[in-house]
């Protein structure tokens, strides 16, 4: 047994993100500053978009993006079931009826096969997760939106550094919606990036995440402004600080070399566990694309085990191994399960996988020794508790 825990994630922050969160402290912009409008243009140009919104969190990005397509009562929105809880949350919030399409049980991504049966006349939007790191097949789903007249908003919280057919989750014809909390691919602490090619569409993102303000407060107080502001439409407190940009900066130029040392992890769980029947891996869509692997997320075959997948995760702990729980079902939540309940048996892959999902240890400061760590408590485990 390991002498010191494993979590299961762990942001890599070095020298250069410390000097310039203390910079920032020393410069007097804390809050929006010009290191924002740095990391804004960097992460756009890196990820391919025209057009890049800094906010607060993903969570903010989401309900903004809601209001600002006017999303609301008696509207519709697809999505999937395998999710955090914001993706669906936000659109309840709005007002809206979120509709659950199937999961694929290799890749645990929106089964695309099934998003045409669940469109009706107020359906206005379709919100693919790209769950784990791994792209959604995003062709159909747009060649469905343009057949309908349908909003294409991906949930990229975990794509961050994905490719699809060569091209990077956030640079599509839709909206993007980045997360940097902290066991995501890069960190601002917290914080998130709403990317889009529509220019209208983010001039009133970047007006509904500050107050409806129509100057940037760091701008109007810095030497060559001027004070003076108007409020175009009521608006809310979802902007990005400095302190936080401060750390984007020096992450995202690393992000590759993350993904390349998480890809690296992923290979060795895959070719350890290829011959334990006990649990089922992630699949590989089949499409051309780069997993960002986010998240290392087996099955535990429980059917042929003695516990149930939350003594397996506590019996990891026992040695020293961490794990994480992404995601259960939305529909197994309480909330849902009273408002929004699902008929019995028309999300089977989703219930399936939400028993027995887990997330393994996988950030790139893990060690090959670490991950040895992961193969052999994950395989002690089994082996005493096989049926």
């Amino acid at each position: 047994m390991r002498a010191q825990f494993l979590p299961f994630s762990a942001p890599t922050i070095e020298d250069a993100e410390i000097n310039e969160v203390v910079d920032s402290l020393k410069s007097g912009w804390i809050t929006t500053g010009p290191k924002v409008k740095r990391f804004e243009e960097e992460f756009k140009a890196y990820v391919g978009a025209d057009f890049a919104v800094p906010l607060s969190s993903a969570t903010a990005g989401q309900h903004l993006i809601m209001l600002a397509l006017k999303i609301g009562s008696g509207d519709e929105v697809i999505t999937t079931p395998m999710t955090f809880a914001s993706t669906v949350s936000t659109i309840v919030l709005a007002g809206a009826t979120p509709l659950l399409v199937d999961i694929e049980p290799g890749t645990l991504n929106m089964d695309v096969t099934r998003i045409r049966e669940k469109i009706t006349p107020r359906t206005r939007a379709i919100v693919p997760v790209h769950f784990a790191g791994q792209p959604c097949d995003l062709d159909p789903i747009f060649a469905l939106a343009r057949e309908f007249g349908l909003a294409v908003i991906e949930d990229a919280a975990h794509a961050v550094g994905t490719e699809y057919k060569g091209k990077r989750i956030g640079s599509s014809a839709g909206v993007s919606i980045f997360s940097f909390h902290p066991n995501k691919n890069i960190t601002t602490g917290e914080g998130g990036m709403l990317c889009t090619p529509d220019e209208e569409l983010a001039e009133q993102i970047s007006l509904l995440k500050f107050h409806g303000m129509n100057r940037e407060a760091w701008k109007r107080f810095a030497a060559s402004g001027t004070p003076g502001y108007d409020i175009i439409l009521p608006g809310f407190k979802y902007n990005m600080m400095d302190i936080q940009a401060a750390l984007g900066i020096h992450q995202l130029p690393r992000l590759d070399g993350f993904i390349r040392r998480r890809t690296e992890i992923a290979g060795f769980y895959n070719r350890e566990f290829s011959d334990v029947a006990e649990l089922a891996l992630p699949a590989m869509a089949p499409y051309e694309q780069r997993h960002a692997w986010h998240l290392y997320t087996p099955l535990v075959r429980t059917e042929l085990l003695t516990i149930d997948r939350d003594q397996f995760m506590a019996e990891l702990k026992e040695l020293n191994i961490g794990s994480g729980l992404h995601y259960k079902a939305i529909h197994h939540h309480a909330w849902y399960r009273e408002q929004l309940p699902v008929p019995a048996g028309t999300l089977p892959n989703a219930d399936y996988a939400s028993e027995r999902i887990l997330s393994l240890p996988l950030f790139p400061k893990m060690t090959d020794e670490d991950a040895a760590d992961v193969v052999a408590a994950v395989k002690d485990v089994i082996a005493h508790n096989r049926k």
